[in-house]
């Protein structure tokens, strides 16, 4: 296991990056000691894989049976001989225990490790989409100030079909969610910016269609 923990220690820098980003304090300065080998190692195993994130999987003696890929929308990875495999929701000890499980079937004492090598699902969660009755519906990315509106105007504005006072803004929160009424035409039409709430990552614009 020695070769597949110095490539482990290779990208400790990178998951830290993004896992650890909320320590500084708002002069700049990090909050108490320099984590240590055991914490930072218990921060990487306790990373939640998210889609798009590319990981690796290495094998121990078994080069071949090694990848690296991206999480696909569904969460699941492909690996050779197994074949599909969750990752999406799980850390990376989860997904090498069910990966060293699967495996025994074809390889004597199977040694797994699961590799985080790029960190992409926090850009994929931190983006602001727009459906429904909008000229282009878009995914965009999320900035400081960011508005209802604006999310709107970068989807085109809305379609003839639009039913604007009937639009929805949905946001996570928590284990569950929660919607907002948007009255979109008020907004553009009169100037009435009560609902032109600012958005937040991940929230989704909804803008229905009339009904005939």
């Amino acid at each position: 296991m020695s070769t597949i923990r110095c490539v482990q220690a290779l990208c400790l820098s990178l998951i830290l990056a993004v896992l650890l980003a909320g320590c500084a304090t708002p002069q700049g300065t990090t909050a108490g000691a320099p984590p240590t080998d055991a914490v930072q190692k218990q921060a990487v195993d306790a990373y939640r894989i998210g889609v798009d994130d590319q990981v690796q999987v290495a094998v121990w003696r078994n080069p071949e049976l090694g990848i690296t890929v991206p999480v696909r929308p569904d969460g699941m990875i492909s690996v050779p001989l197994i074949g599909d495999v969750l990752a999406g929701g799980r850390t990376p000890p989860e997904v090498a225990g069910d990966i060293q499980d699967k495996l025994a079937a074809y390889v004597r004492d199977p040694q797994v490790a699961v590799i985080l090598t790029e960190l992409r699902s926090h850009e994929y969660l931190s983006r602001v989409r727009v459906t429904g009755a909008v000229r282009q519906p878009v995914s965009v990315p999320f900035r400081p100030g960011m508005t209802v509106l604006d999310a709107v105007l970068a989807a085109g504005g809305l379609t003839e079909f639009a039913a604007p006072d009937r639009s929805e803004l949905h946001r996570k929160s928590g284990e569950g969610a929660r919607t907002y009424a948007v009255k979109l035409d008020r907004i553009l039409n009169r100037g009435d910016l009560a609902t032109n709430y600012p958005v937040a990552p991940g929230d989704v614009i909804t803008v229905p269609e009339r009904t005939f």
